[in-house]
This record gives C-alpha cells, structure tokens and sequence, in this order.
C-alpha cells in the first residue's frame, strides 16, 4: 500500500491536503490552489480530495479557517500571559498580527478577503463558510477580552466600549497591512512603530 493510501486509510489525508494547500498558497498564491493541482501534489486520485471538500470554494474555507487557528493561538498565549504587563501584551498582540500578516500574505489575503466573506453561509451550521467565519469571529474576541482585561485593571476606562475598541483596532491593523502590501503608504519597516502609537493614542483616551 502506498503512501497516499496509507494517509487516506489512516484518516489523515484531509489534514495532508490541507498542508499541501498551504505550500501550494505560499508559492504560487490563489490562482496555483486548484483540487486537481491539489490532487497531483497529494499523489492521490482527482476525485479523492472531494470525499473532504465538496469544492473549492470548501476548501479555501478550511484553509482560511488553520490560518485564523494559527493567529488565535498566537493572540491566546498573549491574552493568558498573566506575568506579562497588559500594555505590554497589547502591544504583543499588535506586533504578532502584523508580522503574520506579512509573512504569509497569500493566507492573510485568502484569511480576510471577498472570495470568503462575500459568500452567504446560509443557516445550515454544518456549512464550511459558516464554520470559518465562526472561528474568524472567535480569533477577533481575543482582542476584545484584552480590552476588557484594561476595564478592570484600569476602573477609569470603563466608560469605553471593549468591542468596538477593539473593532477600531483590528481595522487600523487591517488597513495598516493592505497598504503596506499594496505598497500605497507604509514602508514595512515602520509598521511597528506607526502600531505603537496608534496604540498609544487608546491610552490616550482611555486615561
């Protein structure tokens, strides 16, 4: 039995396949992610990789969905890291948003782009667009908790709204990263220190 089989009898094809959908991203970007290229480089039949994804469009979800794991478990060890100061794990959270942003661009791009968030998921809650976008929102309250986390450490902040500070914080990150990429505005190397005072200036007005 060879190697393919051996994944697909064992139950970790659908995992294989989505790693190979990362590489695949990363080098040749959205247009180089098809199932049938997908198939090939999983040495498995065309028709294999649709007994895990109904079509491409599921497959992007579940791709865009490791991505949003990948940035939640980076914002998670930021948000319970108690022995941290919270300016200073707030400026963490900022930091390592932006430097996934930037190198994995295509996931990025994929992660918060119309190809997914433009397409209905209906009110079937099995459905593969609803369950990425469950887990983009759970990822996204990981900044409001950190927001709250200043409410109680802080009584005078709590006239502030938590979520829609932070909704103003992840879209001034968002739209740091867009033109960035764009190369409309920013230089890279500055994304940290224009993060810091963007930063500075919720202290600001939270004070």
């Amino acid at each position: 039995m060879n190697d393919a089989n051996n994944l697909y009898h064992h139950g970790n094809l659908r995992q294989s396949l989505l790693d190979n959908s990362l590489n695949l991203l990363r080098k040749e970007g959205l247009e180089g992610l098809s199932l049938r290229r997908l198939a090939e480089l999983s040495g498995v039949s065309r028709a294999a990789p649709y007994h895990h994804f109904k079509d491409k469009q599921a497959l992007l979800a579940a791709v865009a969905e490791q991505g949003f794991q990948q940035l939640e478990q980076l914002l998670l060890a930021v948000v319970s890291d108690e022995q941290t100061a919270l300016e200073h794990r707030l400026q963490q959270a900022v930091r390592g948003y932006l430097q996934f942003a930037q190198t994995q661009p295509a996931l990025y791009q994929l992660m918060f782009g119309a190809t997914l968030w433009a397409t209905s998921a209906g009110a079937d809650e099995a459905n593969s667009i609803a369950q990425f976008q469950r887990m983009a929102k759970d990822c996204f309250r990981h900044y409001v908790g950190l927001f709250e986390q200043l409410q109680e450490q802080h009584p005078h902040t709590r006239r502030i709204h938590a979520l829609r500070s932070a909704q103003l914080l992840w879209a001034s990150l968002h739209g740091l990263t867009t033109l960035t990429r764009d190369g409309a505005f920013f230089d890279p190397r500055e994304l940290a220190e224009i993060a810091n005072h963007a930063l500075s200036q919720f202290a600001h007005r939270q004070a």
